[in-house]
């Protein structure tokens, strides 16, 4: 665990954090965090894309229910009245919009709140990409869009 120390600048000089950690830890330092973020931080891309292609060849045929991410593209919980009519008027948009989601576009009520959520993505990188296509396309309601995780749906012929 690194415990975090203020620096001071004296007429001796002062040392900067990196100078203050090598220092106290002999140039190592260790984290403490759930194991899922440390294996990403020290996990390179390529074993990622391997972890994925792994998960993809463990799936039934059929219908799978699996963690991944989704595209949250509205989330609401004011104006009661009106708010399953705006949520399915965006959902419409973007189905509209990018054929490639019919079928993918999720909406849906907790209360008080409505969401609607796009696409089945594996990794968080597609969904990125995704995100960055739904912003461009709907400027006016880029703001509340992010990658969300989520329970997707994959089918396997």
């Amino acid at each position: 665990m690194i415990a975090a120390q203020s620096v001071v600048d004296d007429k001796e000089g002062a040392k900067n954090a990196i100078e203050i950690i090598q220092d106290s830890s002999n140039g190592t330092v260790e984290i403490d965090g759930p194991q899922r973020i440390l294996d990403l931080l020290v996990t390179p891309p390529a074993a990622h894309k391997k972890h994925v292609e792994r998960r993809r060849d463990n799936l039934k045929p059929g219908i799978n229910k699996i963690r991944g991410y989704r595209v949250q593209v509205f989330s609401d919980g004011r104006d009661q009245s009106t708010l399953e009519a705006r949520v399915k008027m965006r959902a419409n948009a973007i189905s509209q919009r990018f054929p490639k989601y019919r079928g993918q576009v999720y909406t849906f009520s907790s209360s008080p709140n409505w969401y609607c959520r796009v696409g089945n993505f594996q990794t968080q990188q597609e969904a990125h990409s995704a995100l960055l296509e739904l912003k461009r396309a709907f400027p006016n309601f880029a703001g509340e869009m992010r990658v969300v995780n989520s329970e997707i749906i994959i089918i396997k012929q």
